[in-house]
């Protein structure tokens, strides 16, 4: 049984004191303090060797680093770009390394993570209340099977003019094709920025999105408005999430959230 956390040093001594009156044998001595006879033979030699100074703890720390420890330059590196990107995670600033440093001297994700962590850095998560399936559910098995657009929240300008967001997004490797700020949420912007993206890295299967103007109307048959028939022409089906349902497009919505902490800071 070990020792007493809150009074080792003191049963240490007494141990000693004991030991030095010559009345008691080492066995009774272990019976009595509930410790094994190696233990106390350790105590006495070290006792012996050092005095009572010898009696206590010693640090438990490795005199040598860890073969597998991280590069200190690594770690000091790891906290610059935390600095430099607060929001962005251990996943993201791990990339960053190799830039900087040969592949064998950068640690693993969880590594990074854990340095993070381990400087205050890391902050912690809400855990997500678990809900029904949704439906529709758009989980694409492979890219340009399904794209994902919206406006991103207007927002005002120094020239106190607002400025409309389109993003336009892969919903497979959520690449994102383009956030071109527009005036005004239309048909003639929407349009012209589509055509861009679409000339420049092709057709999608599908392209979701919510039921705003311009991409949907609830109003309408099926929701769809003029912008979905010219979908339709090109051979791209529009689908929508259902009314006020925006976490069916969550991988857009997350993205939007880094797109403004990231690029639209006050």
């Amino acid at each position: 049984m070990p020792w007493k956390e809150h009074t080792i040093m003191e049963q240490k001594i007494e141990f000693i004191c004991e030991w030095r009156t010559g009345k008691y044998t080492i066995t009774e001595l272990c019976r009595v303090f509930k410790i094994s006879r190696p233990t106390a033979y350790k105590i006495i030699a070290r006792f012996e060797n050092e005095g009572y100074e010898g009696l206590r703890e010693l640090s438990r720390k490795p005199r040598s680093p860890h073969p597998n420890a991280t590069n200190e330059k690594v770690v000091n590196r790891i906290l610059e770009l935390k600095e430099k990107h607060k929001a962005w995670g251990a996943k993201k600033l791990h990339t960053l390394l190799y830039k900087d440093f040969p592949e064998e001297m950068i640690p693993s994700v969880l590594t990074v993570h854990n340095i993070l962590k381990k400087h205050g850095l890391v902050s912690p998560q809400k855990r997500l209340r678990r809900v029904k399936p949704i439906h529709p559910i758009f989980d694409p098995k492979h890219c340009n099977q399904v794209w994902s657009a919206d406006y991103k929240g207007k927002f005002l300008m120094g020239n106190k003019i607002y400025c409309h967001p389109l993003t336009i997004a892969d919903s497979k490797s959520r690449f994102v094709f383009t956030a071109k700020g527009h005036y005004k949420e239309n048909l003639a912007s929407a349009k012209a920025e589509f055509k861009r993206v679409f000339r420049k890295f092709g057709i999608p299967g599908q392209i979701h999105t919510d039921n705003g103007s311009p991409f949907g109307s609830v109003a309408a048959i099926q929701r769809f408005t003029r912008l979905s028939y010219w979908f339709i022409e090109l051979g791209i089906m529009p689908v929508f999430s259902d009314p006020a349902h925006p976490e069916q497009n969550r991988r857009h919505e997350r993205m939007h959230r880094d797109l403004q902490a990231a690029c639209a800071k006050p």
